[in-house]
């Protein structure tokens, strides 16, 4: 064991440049650090409190409950720094809030995909865990999603997400010049037959890592291209981030709610208001 060498500082974290008391339990994760500009200004109050590379992070509350967001940047890699430290500083809860691809002809742009479980076709989770490990969200975060985007009135779908390390070859996409990876031409194909939902880079890594270590993840994200039918719009950022933002108050209610009747589970027997 490399004992605590690797770590330059016990206090601030390496990367994302926070310490215990930044960030609420609950952590939204978009990739691009652009989007808190559309996260925050939902919320009752906020302040930056951090940002370093590609992690910018803000603290604040949405409807009196504290909330976080701390960007990511592309890919599982990256994200996996981010949820790692965020744990180490306090964080319980991690949503994923992002964009995708949609693999099912009846996903139209701008309708939400709540990840259910993630097909792991990202690296970095097979660095923890064998690979037949199951990437799957807590289903107290996917109760609290489907939840808010039914009382927000968004169009939504359920479903199982594949997670890619890969924009282009690793999505069927042709890479520069033309390329084609093997097996490219037959991958959407293949995850649609297999009733997979969407396509991104990040779910599978966050809930993998979330499961190992007892803590709650999920996703949502906004589809922009439809793989199957060919449309493309980018719509439905903020319709995500709104999403996100009420399950962390939903699932702060659920906490209440489990802490009054002694259990360590919330399920739909209990109510929320």
């Amino acid at each position: 064991m490399p004992g605590d060498s690797e770590d330059p500082n016990d206090e601030v974290q390496y990367h994302v440049e926070l310490a215990a008391g930044d960030v609420a339990d609950a952590v939204l994760l978009p990739g691009n650090p652009e989007r808190l500009d559309k996260i925050t200004p939902l919320w009752d109050d906020h302040d930056e409190v951090a940002y370093h590379r590609e992690y910018r992070t803000a603290t604040g509350t949405y409807e009196g409950t504290p909330i976080s967001v701390t960007s990511t940047g592309i890919g599982s890699p990256s994200a996996a720094i981010a949820f790692e430290e965020l744990a180490r500083v306090g964080a319980e809860t991690f949503i994923r809030v992002g964009s995708c691809g949609a693999l099912q002809a009846n996903m139209d742009p701008g309708d939400l995909v709540i990840t259910r479980g993630a097909v792991r076709q990202e690296g970095t989770s097979d660095e923890y865990v064998r690979e037949d490990y199951p990437a799957v969200a807590s289903h107290e975060v996917v109760s609290a999603l489907i939840a808010a985007a039914e009382r927000l009135g968004h169009d939504y779908h359920v479903g199982l997400t594949m997670s890619s390390d890969s924009f282009y070859a690793g999505q069927g996409r042709p890479g520069f010049d033309g390329f084609e990876a093997a097996g490219s031409d037959e991958l959407v194909e293949e995850l649609k037959n297999a009733n997979v939902a969407n396509i991104e880079m990040e779910a599978a890594a966050i809930c993998t890592l979330a499961n190992i270590y007892g803590l709650r993840a999920g996703a949502v994200c906004s589809v922009f291209a439809n793989r199957e039918t060919g449309e493309f719009l980018t719509e439905g950022e903020s319709t995500a981030a709104e999403t996100a933002s009420l399950a962390v108050h939903l699932l702060a209610q659920m906490d209440r709610k489990k802490a009054e009747a002694g259990v360590d589970e919330w399920h739909a027997g209990m109510s929320l208001e």
